[in-house]
């Protein structure tokens, strides 16, 4: 329940402390005064659009706020969200609407706590229903005669239709995936070809390691000058160990070796120049084993050579064609493996893919099905319901159908949703947007949230001249229709009518002043300017049968008060 709301700087609203009651709350005015403003302001707390027009005349922020009692039923739910209660039972939700420079930026708090947009949905379903002027003209509109259905139908049906939703984003989604396929198809084999062909080809070349190219090289390098290695090793082993002429290296140190021995007997200083020597000799010695030893080994082998010149050549090749180095070409070949693994992947063939979204289509089917049995036994239910509500509201005759016709699947089912409607005896059914008049549709569309309220309604119910276009017995059943969802719930409601204003359980008047201010554009002025403000008063008893009075003739003569004395005593005998 809508317990208190406070405005500043909101259209006309300069500022307005505003504290409603249970029941039946009334606005009147005079055409123009403001009193959807108010309602507009309710609406922009709980995330409605807002403009720089919504922002008072030369302010540059708006501040909005409604404190709410909440329900036990939503307790859950707020733990879940992580509200904390205020007084462990309010809610207090604000806007702040400011215009920076070309830029408007708004922001929404909930218990002081800045909330995003979404948060804000979710407590707007749980607060409060708008219905707005213009919305009978939505009545006409199949889509919306479909969402007031499956409202209807509650948590199941809404249930059953997020699943026809999803089940129909899989089946688009398969679809999608093998209209894509059957597109590429010829590419795909193309690309399966030319994997085939290459795989084989590395497979031929049985790659090893990064590094063989280089290792073949210097082995090529090794058998190509084998003759010239032979030789050279040859000499090196005669200069460094064993001359056949002459002395080699090891003979001359080791002459020096055996002087240098003699001389460190008269200084011994020349000790480590030996040893160095000596080492000399030892490592001379073992070079030139070692270097013969190679000689010798050494062999001439053409086969060999030839061998690795052809395995250069085709490593080459290989390299030239599927990469710059033998390790590129390595990795490469790794990775069309595991793309060619995927496109020959059953999962992702057609057939595969053919039967995943025939499969899709068979489930969208069912979850339809499920949700068009629902639709049928909701239909049935507010047939009765609706009727049943239009009866006290000045239409015993009616008659009300809801048709469900069967189109193409789509994301909210496979039905197609007609209210038809027929408010005269004798009168065949037909669409309700096609035949109901204004008035009657302003009896519908409350007869439909009085269904609504009875099933899983907000706490506040919010009218905006729902009596619009009636007069008479109407607008008699009209209010007690109101004053009846008052006993259920907190209504607010905007009216022309003096009987709905009388059964109202807290009436207020909206009125539009001329004042003189100090100049908003300067603080500092010492002028005056007239601006056009927006005033909310409460209603005390004598105070409301002078504006029911005016409602009812636009003057206070006696003849009038008497009137709205005796609206006012049918409002009570009504009520009763």
């Amino acid at each position: 329940m809508l317990l208190s709301l406070r405005i500043e700087n909101f259209a006309l609203i300069d500022h307005l402390d505003l504290d409603l009651g249970t029941g039946l709350n009334v606005f009147t005015g005079e055409t123009g005064a403001g009193k959807s403003i108010i309602l507009d302001a309710v609406d922009a707390i709980l995330g409605g659009k807002v403009d720089r027009r919504s922002i008072r005349t030369g302010a540059t922020r708006s501040l909005l706020e409604a404190t709410f009692e909440m329900e036990k039923k939503w307790l859950n739910w707020l733990t879940e969200q992580e509200i904390d209660l205020v007084d462990g039972s309010l809610i207090v939700c604000s806007r702040e609407v400011v215009i920076t420079g070309d830029k408007l930026r708004s922001r929404s708090r909930v218990n002081g706590v800045l909330v995003n947009r979404k948060l804000i949905d979710q407590l707007r379903d749980r607060l409060i229903e708008i219905t707005a002027q213009g919305q009978t003209l939505q009545l006409g509109q199949p889509e919306r005669q479909q969402e007031w259905l499956d409202l209807y139908g509650g948590q199941p049906l809404i249930k059953a239709r997020k699943q026809v939703s999803g089940a129909y984003t899989q089946a688009q989604t398969c679809s999608h995936a093998l209209e894509k396929r059957r597109q590429f198809e010829q590419q795909r084999l193309q690309r399966l070809d030319l994997l085939t062909y290459q795989i084989r080809e590395l497979d031929t070349a049985n790659l090893t390691t990064a590094d063989e190219l280089e290792q073949l090289q210097i082995e090529h390098q090794r058998l190509n000058h084998i003759v010239e290695l032979q030789q050279q090793s040859y000499q090196i082993y005669q200069a460094l160990y064993q001359h056949e002429t002459g002395l080699a290296a090891a003979d001359l140190l080791s002459q020096a070796e055996g002087k240098l021995s003699d001389l460190v007997e008269y200084d011994p200083q020349l000790q480590p120049i030996l040893e160095i020597v000596s080492e000399a000799v030892a490592q001379i010695t073992e070079a030139g084993r070692q270097i013969g030893s190679y000689g010798e080994q050494l062999e001439s082998d053409p086969q060999r050579l030839e061998e690795v010149e052809d395995r250069i050549r085709d490593l080459k090749q290989i390299c030239r064609k599927y990469g710059q180095t033998l390790g590129e070409v390595i990795e490469y070949y790794q990775r069309i493996q595991g793309e060619l693994k995927d496109l020959e992947d059953e999962d992702q063939s057609i057939e595969f893919l053919e039967q995943t979204y025939q499969q899709a289509v068979q489930d969208l089917k069912e979850t339809c099905e499920h949700l068009t049995t629902l639709r049928q036994k909701a239909a049935h239910q507010l047939e009765t319901h609706l009727i049943k509500e239009l009866k006290p509201l000045a239409m015993n005759n009616v008659k009300f159908q809801v048709e469900i016709y069967p189109i193409s699947p789509t994301s909210t089912g496979a039905d197609q949703i007609q209210f038809c409607f027929s408010p005269n005896p004798g009168e065949p059914l037909q669409p309700l947007g096609a035949i109901a008049s204004g008035g009657e549709m302003s009896r519908f569309l409350l007869a439909l949230k009085a269904c609504f309220s009875q099933i899983a309604g907000s706490g506040t119910l919010v009218f905006d001249e729902i009596d619009v276009g009636v007069s008479g017995r109407v607008a008699t059943a009209i209010a007690q229709k109101l004053h009846q969802l008052g006993q259920r719930h907190q209504v607010l409601c905007v009216t022309h009518q003096p009987l709905v204003a009388a059964m109202g359980d807290h009436h207020f008047r909206v009125t539009k002043e001329v004042i003189q201010t100090d100049s908003e554009t300067n603080s500092h002025s010492a002028d005056l300017e007239t601006r056009t403000v927006v005033r909310v008063t409460q209603l005390t008893s004598p105070q409301r049968r002078e504006e029911l009075a005016q409602l009812a003739s636009g003057e206070s003569a006696q003849e009038a008060i008497a009137f709205a004395e005796s609206l006012l005593t049918q409002a009570a005998l009504m009520k009763n």
